[in-house]
């Protein structure tokens, strides 16, 4: 897709950086929100609500074009995904026609080089690609190889639904997916005009549940598993991702109900956050044996109910709460990676995902 025009970004990107969206459910998803919507983040971490910068069907995950004005979202009861151009400081419009997906789709994620989308479907396991035109449009769809239980023998008579979740771009240019309900990590290989090409996956324990990762600076991924409430760390050895640690994610353990959300790092590598809703807490967990363990320091109170997702900017943490419709924010201590008192709430409807503008 071609709008006929050059994108003037320049000024846009020069105001990007202190505005975040916000990834929401709307009505249609069990929400109160109106579609993606905008803050502004102060100099004392405190966050400033700009208003809806779309509106827009259950956008619950959001991902950034690395260079255009351009924004991707998960229309997740829509079986969509839809981009939006920006325009002014935080506002956003359609840009082309929605694509079709699968059920639940639940999260997006941009190749850095701008060169395609992928997003995960909670609902029935799907993991697709979305090539990317020049100007930022998504002018074709590849569906991914649908994933086999490898765990099929220690459930016979009840087949496990695959249920995708989440794409991480790897540092070699490859992309990993997680599977939550076959417990498995993904690796693909991008190829143009066919989409994704499965190199290997990781399988990890019976039940667990992968549901969130990120990458640390020395190529090793952390990923939280939202059943079992734990944090695995996979080393990349010869070109093959490895299971090298598994431990808990919290320091006082889970409780009943509980389920881990998302993981994020802190700005120079040396913590993580995981957050598990039901306790509604975020765990520090510090990041130890040269990046290949994750060990948990304390465990804290999130600052309201359901902590859907939480992103680290600078020494603020930031954290979005579906069900008391907040998020808020902590100020985090350099050296200890600890956070102090609540230091900021905002009241923003449904919250989802913390996603910064550029």
């Amino acid at each position: 897709m071609t709008n006929g025009a050059a994108i003037n970004n320049a000024a846009i990107n020069n105001q990007a950086s202190n505005i975040l969206w916000i990834g929401t459910y709307t009505p249609d998803g069990g929400g109160r929100a109106d579609g993606i919507g905008a803050v502004r983040e102060h100099q004392d971490g405190s966050l400033e609500w700009l208003g809806t910068a779309v509106e827009a069907q259950s956008p619950s995950f959001v991902a950034v074009h690395p260079a255009l004005p351009v924004v991707y979202a998960a229309a997740e009861q829509r079986r969509k995904v839809r981009a939006y151009r920006r325009h002014g400081e935080a506002a956003l419009e359609p840009y082309g026609e929605p694509q079709p997906a699968g059920e639940a789709t639940c999260h997006v994620a941009v190749d850095p080089h701008g060169r395609f989308v992928t997003a995960a479907c909670w609902g029935d396991g799907q993991v697709l690609l979305y090539e990317l035109d020049s100007d930022g449009g998504m002018a074709g769809r590849f569906p991914a190889a649908p994933s086999v239980d490898p765990h099929a023998a220690l459930s016979p008579g009840s087949p496990r639904q695959s249920r995708a979740h989440a794409s991480l771009m790897l540092q070699d240019g490859r992309v990993m997916t997680t599977d939550l309900g076959h417990d498995t990590l993904r690796i693909w290989t991008y190829q143009p005009g066919a989409g994704l090409v499965a190199d290997h996956e990781v399988v990890l324990p019976f039940g667990c549940g992968p549901r969130h990762l990120v990458g640390h600076p020395n190529g090793n991924v952390f990923i939280v598993s939202e059943y079992s409430v734990e944090v695995f760390v996979v080393r990349p050895e010869a070109g093959t991702y490895e299971l090298v640690f598994r431990g808990p994610a919290t320091a006082g353990g889970s409780q009943q109900g509980d389920s881990a959300a998302e993981i994020c790092l802190g700005p120079r590598g040396n913590f993580a956050y995981a957050g598990v809703r039901g306790s509604n807490l975020i765990s520090v967990l510090e990041v130890a044996g040269d990046g290949t363990e994750l060990v948990p320091v304390k465990d804290f109170d999130s600052g309201g109910n359901w902590p859907r997702h939480h992103v680290v900017r600078g020494n603020w943490l930031h954290v979005a709460h579906e069900r008391s419709h907040n998020i808020a924010t902590f100020e985090l201590d350099p050296i200890t990676g600890l956070p102090g008192r609540v230091l900021h709430t905002l009241h923003a409807a449904s919250p989802t995902a913390l996603v910064a503008a550029g």
